[in-house]
């Protein structure tokens, strides 16, 4: 898979997380298209919904590290979590930021915690299948 093609969805997931951080009604009671049981389980795990895209952010963002760095020798995997941890922190504060912007929303600092969070575990999740993809080519 090519970076550009791993770029794109990297990039809808953003878009999503920007539109709804954004949206003037954090019920979002006025995203009809959504059926009622994810509205009502949304609403009720606020934080938690968070986390979701970022889970899948965090983990597009380490396949994007693995293909970008595949031909360095020497590549400080540590380093490259941390670097992809702090950019999942800074789309989330960014999310969060603009909501200061629009009148009736309120900027919730364990939004970024959850979508940090989020991040991680989508990024431990492709080392998990990274090891085991590993394990079975032996």
């Amino acid at each position: 898979m090519s970076k550009k093609l791993i770029l794109f969805p990297m990039s809808i997931v953003v878009i999503l997380v920007f539109y709804y951080s954004w949206l003037p009604d954090s019920n979002m009671s006025s995203e009809t298209y959504l059926p009622k049981w994810l509205l009502d389980w949304s609403n009720h795990y606020y934080n938690l919904r968070t986390a979701i895209p970022f889970t899948a952010f965090g983990y597009l963002l380490e396949v994007y590290s693995q293909r970008k760095n595949i031909n360095k020798m020497d590549v400080n995997k540590n380093l490259i979590f941390m670097q992809n941890l702090g950019v999942a922190g800074a789309i989330a504060s960014i999310a969060e930021c603009g909501q200061f912007l629009i009148k009736g929303r309120n900027p919730d600092l364990m939004d970024i915690y959850f979508g940090v969070i989020g991040s991680l575990c989508g990024a431990l999740l492709y080392n998990l299948f990274y090891k085991m993809r590993l394990r079975d080519a032996k």
